[in-house]
């Protein structure tokens, strides 16, 4: 067996084996610096075929910010999930709050989003992660978010 701490990258057909999520709500591509459950940063390439796109101000695109709210709790939840890759069945993880989000600029199709996160703490299956988004290294939106893992047995 690998140890667990090795990893350090995700790609979308790794994401895909630890989230459920899929096109067109899977919003991270790659996650990349992966330290253990600790910290990671997620890549979203944002691009004007996306389906918000067509509503959320089709004259002037905006990703909608409960979508870079959403990306911040993928990443976090894909590197918990990542860390028990080795059971037969990988536990689920479970978005719970979200605190202390705000939004400072415009993320519009052809940016490239990094969502880093890093666990603030964890109390048994919870998992309390800060996050920060950047386009072009400028913070563009920041929050707080919380997880619960749930292993299949438990449920």
């Amino acid at each position: 067996m690998t140890d667990v701490t090795e990893l350090t990258t995700l790609d979308v057909q790794q994401i895909m084996k630890l989230l459920p999520h899929r096109y067109p709500f899977l919003l991270v591509d790659r996650i990349i610096d992966i330290k253990g459950d600790e910290s990671a940063i997620g890549i979203k390439n944002v691009t004007a075929n996306e389906p918000h796109f067509t509503g959320h101000f089709p004259e002037v695109p905006v990703m909608p910010g409960v979508l870079i709210i959403e990306a911040m709790a993928q990443t976090a939840g894909a590197i918990c999930i990542a860390q028990h890759r080795d059971l037969k069945e990988p536990p689920q993880v479970f978005f719970m709050t979200v605190d202390g989000a705000k939004f400072r600029k415009p993320v519009v199709p052809g940016d490239r989003l990094e969502i880093h996160v890093r666990k603030m703490k964890q109390r048994g299956g919870v998992f309390r992660f800060t996050c920060e988004a950047k386009v072009d290294g400028g913070k563009v939106a920041e929050a707080e978010v919380q997880a619960m893992v749930i292993y299949k047995d438990e449920a």
